[in-house]
């Protein structure tokens, strides 16, 4: 079947079979291997994608149910060469070890920024990561990246 969606703010069409997850239609049909596929079961978060603005995990979603709409991914949030606020947040306070889980992760304080604003409490972080794996960091320097990602994305729409 044909897609057609805004993927990353460009236009892009693609053909897969019907029974095509999103994950897979990004990761095979568009080479877009930043959304990885860590459990298969829906259940760590390493998939997660912006779908018109909401956070969703893309092994959960049929590609064909994406079909007019926009999908960002991790490769969608830098400008250039300059790093999108959260993502600058987890190079620099650490928010990453092995780096697997970071684009889920990254994705996944975008949802809680668009949900809580700027000023989400660290409480709130935690609570919110539920559902999102790291079998690294133990989460203490994740919940500081998004903290500190959500404050900076503040001053960004401020500025």
């Amino acid at each position: 079947m044909k897609i057609s969606l805004t993927l990353n703010g460009q236009p892009q069409e693609a053909e897969a079979p019907s029974a095509t997850l999103l994950v897979e239609l990004l990761r095979d049909h568009l080479s877009l291997t930043g959304t990885h596929i860590g459990c298969d079961t829906s259940q760590c978060g390493a998939c997660n994608v912006l779908l018109d603005g909401a956070v969703v995990k893309a092994c959960t979603v049929l590609a064909a149910q994406a079909d007019g709409a926009s999908v960002t991914t991790i490769e969608g949030l830098a400008e250039g060469e300059t790093l999108h606020p959260m993502q600058a947040a987890f190079r620099e306070h650490h928010g990453l070890q092995c780096g697997f889980c970071t684009p889920g992760m990254v994705i996944a304080g975008l949802g809680i920024v668009d949900r809580h604003g700027p000023e989400v409490s660290r409480e709130t972080i935690v609570h919110e990561l539920e559902g999102n794996l790291c079998r690294c960091t133990g989460y203490l320097n994740i919940v500081d990246a998004i903290e500190a990602g959500a404050r900076a994305m503040g001053e960004t729409a401020h500025a």
